[in-house]
């Protein structure tokens, strides 16, 4: 596990921020992503595999099976890019042996126990932190770096027996677009996990169901002088329909398994309001009412103003629960390998969405599985270095209890 940190350090290097307007028409949506793939392509022929990059981005890689017995064909996958939301490059993390208390980023900026009070369980670890102005990249920069340490143990330990195994590191995961054309026929695999979960023991198998609503209110601009019964605002209008959704279904209010309505922009004047929301919710049936409900406010709307609002409602991914539910042995040998390695499994439905998500549903059932890292896709991301090393270990010791008890 000794090259697992440098090769962290190395990949969060690499600026991956994906980018979602690009995203629409060209894969992957960053030049950096593209940057890293051949990184990746040529550190996996280093260690003696096949490794290929295809047109999109994608880097593919097997390890051929090496025992006698007629085992599945289990795959691994992360993906490269990191959030859009925040500079995508960090050079000089700070690594810092933790005892305790706040966690000092630079002048202006801290990593609280007020605010994180998790913090105290860390005591005693290596952790890698920002420095207070830009993300880490641990999500999902960890994931590869788990899964090619353990690739390296695997490759370079002919004694440890195991069937075949699939290697992919994926574009645009944090887009919602990066799986939209994987090649599950290529990839061959019976069943895979992707390594992008948070804290350590994290077991992942079930996703919100998954849409965006694009919204466009067309409003009336006239002098406010003669305004009286002609202007209409499509501010106040954009004002109207988020309240017609309520406060209480917001990211903000809620946890577990509810769902929500995150209004992520909001961008007009008198004339003209654009909106755009992200639904979620894990249950299937109720995800459809709550597309319903806000095609029905539209329509509220345009009978009281006179159809002034344009909505495009468009699907990202589903529940990957609804698939997994029928491999539970997948699940189980993530659980075991977690036990066996003295790691308490937390399983938990994931309050967003994997690249698992989109794969279940195309044939390739695909748990989530921790790597450690924490508070992602901002300044107070940090990930302790021997949870990272787990991560690894559990790919392994999966690959072992699969070859032993087949």
């Amino acid at each position: 596990m000794e090259n697992l940190t440098k090769r962290f350090l190395k990949y969060i290097s690499f600026d991956t921020k994906s980018d979602p307007e690009k995203g629409e028409v060209q894969k992957p949506s960053t030049d950096g992503q593209l940057v890293l793939a051949k990184e990746l392509k040529k550190e996996l022929e280093e260690l003696g595999l096949n490794a290929e990059i295809n047109e999109e981005g994608f880097v593919f890689a097997k390890i051929p099976a090496n025992s006698d017995k007629n085992l599945p064909k289990i795959g691994f996958i992360s993906h490269m890019d990191t959030s859009p939301e925040m500079y995508g490059k960090i050079n000089n993390p700070q690594i810092i042996k933790y005892e305790g208390g706040d966690i000092k980023l630079n002048d202006t900026k801290s990593i609280k126990v007020e605010d994180f009070p998790y913090l105290e369980k860390l005591k005693g670890t290596t952790l890698i932190t920002t420095r207070g102005k830009s993300l880490l990249g641990a999500d999902d920069k960890a994931g590869i770096a788990a899964i090619m340490t353990a690739i390296e143990y695997i490759v370079n330990s002919p004694d440890f027996k195991h069937g075949e195994i699939r290697i992919a590191f994926t574009p645009d995961e944090e887009i919602g677009t990066g799986c939209d054309s994987f090649d599950v026929k290529k990839f061959d695999a019976d069943f895979a996990y992707t390594i992008d979960g948070g804290i350590l023991g994290e077991l992942e198998y079930e996703s919100f169901n998954a849409a965006d609503a694009k919204v466009t209110i067309h409003g009336k601009s006239i002098h406010p002088g003669s305004a009286k019964n002609i202007m209409i605002n499509s501010i106040s209008v954009a004002n109207e329909f988020d309240n017609l959704l309520g406060s209480v279904r917001r990211p903000e209010h809620t946890e577990g398994y509810e769902g929500f309505f995150h209004l992520l922009s909001i961008n007009g004047d008198i004339e003209t309001t654009k909106m755009e929301y992200i639904i979620r919710d894990h249950d299937r049936e109720i995800f459809e009412k709550m597309k319903e409900e806000i095609k029905n406010n539209a329509e509220f709307l345009n009978k009281r103003y006179g159809n002034i609002i344009d909505i495009k409602i468009s699907d990202s991914y589903y529940n990957m629960g609804d698939i997994i539910k029928e491999h539970m042995d997948i699940v189980n040998y993530a659980k075991n390998a977690m036990e066996n390695l003295d790691i308490k499994p937390l399983i938990s439905p994931i309050r967003g969405g994997t690249d698992g998500s989109k794969l279940s549903f195309m044939g390739l059932p695909c748990p989530n599985i921790f790597t450690g890292g924490m508070n992602f896709h901002g300044i107070y991301e940090l990930i302790p270095i021997e949870h990272m090393e787990k991560a690894s270990r559990v790919i392994i010791e999966i690959i072992r209890l699969i070859e032993e008890s087949n």
